[in-house]
């Protein structure tokens, strides 16, 4: 038996079970081109040269340019009541240290977030946040707030083909206070520049492909 053959016969056995439970359905999507990439705004890029901010992929997590880096979709979560919908999507392993250099210190400060969860029935991405000073982490802390720009496609055919497009736009930083404090920005200025940033996109495309290696599922823990 092939290893697509195994996938299938193990998510058709899933898709029974949750739909005899009525509760909802995780899909393993680590084997497949699964992927999550956010896309920073102009404005997210200028602001953060401004503040001597860098970003730096960290475990799953890629660099595709200047602005852009793959989250690779592990799993999503699809609801069976009142119809199939899709209710979330994790990029578990994947992480982006976000973080500066104080200039006066020579001290690394910022954050790392991991594990991301878009959780579309709250319209918010959430993930694992550790602070570099204190080494304190808020597991699935909200991180950004979106609203959907591309209207979801998302397909799903027994036993075995899934497809799902989606953009993810308008991102708002979910706690002004946190990341200024992380970074050591000077709330005044932090408080007034960061609210006004959209900090661009996140496109999710999911199809049928396989990996020639699947991505880790293990959390990203942060070496603090």
């Amino acid at each position: 038996m092939t290893f697509a053959t195994v996938r299938s016969v193990s998510i058709a056995a899933a898709v029974a079970l949750s739909a005899f439970s009525a509760q909802a359905l995780t899909i393993p999507t680590n084997s497949l081109k699964a992927e999550s990439v956010q896309v920073f705004s102009e404005a997210a890029l200028q602001s953060y040269q401004v503040f001597g901010v860098t970003v730096t992929p960290l475990g799953n997590a890629t660099k595709l340019s200047e602005n852009s880096f793959n989250l690779p979709v592990t799993s999503i979560d699809i609801g069976l009541t009142g119809g199939i919908k899709v209710q979330s999507g994790k990029a578990v392993g994947s992480a982006l240290e976000i973080s500066r250099t104080d200039s006066f210190t020579g001290k690394k400060m910022g954050f790392v977030v991991a594990n991301f969860t878009i959780d579309f029935d709250k319209n918010q991405v959430l993930a694992d946040t550790s602070d570099l000073t204190t080494k304190v982490t808020q597991k699935q802390a909200p991180l950004y707030n979106f609203v959907k720009t591309q209207e979801l496609a998302f397909k799903y055919k027994f036993p075995l083909s899934i497809s799902l497009k989606e953009q993810l736009g308008d991102l708002r930083v979910a706690d002004v206070y946190g990341t200024v404090d992380s970074l050591g920005i000077d709330p005044a200025l932090g408080d007034i520049v960061i609210p006004t940033i959209d900090f661009g996109v996140i496109n999710i495309d999911i199809g049928v492909a396989f990996r020639s290696k699947p991505v880790s599922t293990k959390p990203y823990v942060p070496a603090l």
